[in-house]
């Protein structure tokens, strides 16, 4: 087919070749057969001559792949025939018009015009100027066609010669050749007959024949010029009507075909997108600018709680923001149910809303597992904490096993083994002994097992303050009294007491005993004598202080100095920080200038200050 097209495109366009060729032959030989003398008068009395130029732009425009000056001189001789055509309406109108219309035509033969960017579907210029020459030409010529039928010297005069007649015919026949692919011939493909040549040019013909033909049976008749005329325009206006008639009839039967068919594609759409809808697994709401509902899908009817409800028409509360997030849809029995909402504006050719969709996804079973899961990892993180308290505590209780094996193994296996070795040797030797070393050895023995006993029973005070048994009876105390008490049954004689008489303190007297005993036999063991004690009033709080004038405490140490295990046997000043802390008060370390070490006791004081 594109093989046919392109050589019915070279076969029309050596068609229009030749026609150019014949015109441009007929207006050469009329000029050179013409007893006028060549002048410019001579060239306006005949019009023949008019056609030389116009057929040569003709054969000029047809050539293949013309260059530029062939194509202006081309475009220049259809030129100079319009102007010829122009000039010679004075004398010869109907010639002297159609000459200058088939010039017009050449000049303007790939000028085109239309909002269209499709090449191939814009109007042509040269298009209604070519109709015009041709039909002009089928004017003059159809009469003398009829002139047989006319009775000797009544036949009716042609506006031009047959000759002239039939070379512009042929001229305008050619100009529509010479663009097959733009012209009215034109179709999809390069070249070929299309549809309008076929619905034109027939009218085209018909009306002058038709008018040829009436006016020639009008006169044969022997009706007159004038009412042949107007019969004539009768009924050629009659047809004309009848046409617009036709016309209007099948334009209005295109119409009416064309509007059914859109109206049935647009219920076909619209069923369509109805089944596409309510076939969606989502949610969807369908609402206007204005929020009010357009449609919605049975999916939706069934998340929102009320199935077989139209809620067209009616503005939904509240709606989710635009964009994609979680949302709660509001039941008709007063229930929530989570869902992932996406609210998306649908806008117009301006980019303003014209419509909105939301849609919603039932997320219930994700938000169900979502809070089981967090529940879990909470229990999970619960369960956690408690093992690290539980491991915590279990290295506590495995340091504590650790050291208080390590002090049994140490401190309380050498008061036991020395009481086993002196007791030994009392039981051996007891007769040959003299008394008095048979009363230090009693003596050692003793002084062991009383060493042996405070340390079972720090260890049982110790066990009783790891369960928090201890509870302090609290009562009024004398200091002084308690603390010779404490000196007289001291290691160290050297002990200074410094206490005002009637200085008591609010305490557990037990528990107050113990701390002395703790703190005096601390400094005795890691101090220097003399160790001091003194306690004074200080507002409400007594404030008791062990002192000795040894080296101190190492800095280093200070931070773990109250806790169990710290020095030795360690349980003198983690039982001393417990029971201070049962009383009420609290207990601290300061270096003393210029050296020694000072442990301070503050407790409440059970007198007020005079």
């Amino acid at each position: 087919m594109q093989i046919a097209a392109h050589d019915a495109g070279k076969l029309s366009r050596a068609a229009a070749g030749g026609a150019g060729l014949a015109v441009a032959a007929f207006g050469a030989l009329t000029l050179a057969t013409s007893t006028t003398p060549v002048s410019p008068a001579a060239l306006v009395a005949d019009p023949a001559p008019a056609l030389l130029p116009a057929g040569l732009a003709l054969f000029l425009s047809v050539l293949p792949a013309p260059p530029g000056p062939l194509r202006h001189t081309g475009y220049a001789l259809a030129g100079l025939t319009a102007a010829l055509g122009a000039v010679l309406t004075v004398r010869h109108p109907a010639a002297g018009v159609a000459t200058a219309l088939a010039g017009l035509a050449l000049t303007l033969v790939d000028v085109r015009v239309g909002h269209r960017a499709d090449a191939a579907l814009r109007f042509r210029v040269a298009d209604p100027l070519v109709a015009g020459a041709a039909v002009i030409a089928l004017v003059a010529l159809v009469p003398r066609m009829f002139a047989p039928a006319f009775p000797s010297g009544r036949a009716p005069d042609g506006v031009m010669s047959p000759y002239l007649a039939a070379a512009l015919l042929t001229l305008s026949i050619g100009t529509v050749l010479a663009r097959p692919e733009a012209g009215p011939l034109r179709t999809s493909a390069a070249a070929g007959p299309g549809t309008t040549i076929r619905r034109s040019l027939p009218l085209a013909v018909a009306v002058p024949v038709l008018a040829a033909l009436v006016s020639a049976l009008a006169v044969r008749t022997g009706m007159g010029r004038p009412v042949a005329a107007i019969s004539t325009g009768a009924i050629l206006a009659g047809l004309a009507v009848l046409a617009l008639v036709g016309y209007l009839v099948r334009s209005l039967e295109r119409a009416d075909r064309r509007q059914r068919a859109l109206l049935a594609e647009l219920h076909d759409r619209q069923e369509f997108a109805e089944t596409l809808l309510q076939s969606m697994n989502e949610a969807v709401m369908v609402l206007d600018a204005n929020h009010r509902v357009i449609d919605v899908n049975r999916r939706w009817q069934e998340l929102a709680g009320r199935p077989g409800t139209d809620p067209r028409g009616s503005r939904p509360d509240p709606l989710p923001p635009t964009g994609t997030g979680d949302w709660l849809v509001h039941r008709a029995d007063g229930t929530e149910v989570p869902v992932l909402a996406t609210m998306a504006a649908v806008p117009d050719a301006h980019g303003a809303p014209r419509a909105y969709v939301a849609t919603y996804v039932d997320i219930a079973d994700r938000k169900r597992a979502e809070e089981e899961l967090s529940e879990h990892a909470t229990e999970l993180q619960r369960s956690n904490e408690q093992l690290r308290e539980a491991n915590t505590r279990l290295e506590k209780a495995l340091a504590f096993k650790n050291d208080l094996t390590s002090m049994l193994t140490h401190d309380v296996a050498q008061p036991i083994s020395s009481i086993a070795s002196l007791a030994e040797l009392l039981a051996a030797d007891w007769s040959d002994l003299p008394d008095d070393v048979r009363h230090e050895l009693a003596t050692k023995i003793n002084r062991n097992t009383h060493r042996l006993i405070k340390m079972m029973n720090d260890l049982q005070l110790l066990f009783r303050l790891d369960t928090g048994s201890v509870t302090a009876r609290r009562t009024p105390v004398p200091l002084l009294e308690v603390l010779r008490n404490v000196a007289e049954g001291a290691a160290d004689p050297e002990v200074r007491i410094s206490v005002e008489e009637n200085l008591s303190a609010l305490a557990d007297r037990g528990h107050l005993t113990a701390v002395v005993q703790n703190l005096l036999a601390n400094a005795i063991a890691y101090g220097q004598t003399p160790v001091e004690i003194r306690a004074c009033r200080d507002a409400d709080t007594v404030v008791l202080e062990v002192r000795d004038h040894g080296p101190g405490i190492p800095d280093e140490l200070l931070p773990r100095l109250f806790d169990r295990f710290m020095r030795g046997s360690g349980l003198g000043l983690f039982i001393v920080r417990h029971l201070v802390e049962a009383n009420g008060g609290s207990v601290h370390y300061a270096h003393a200038e210029p050296h020694g070490a000072r442990l301070i006791v503050t407790l409440e004081s059970a007198s007020l200050p005079a």
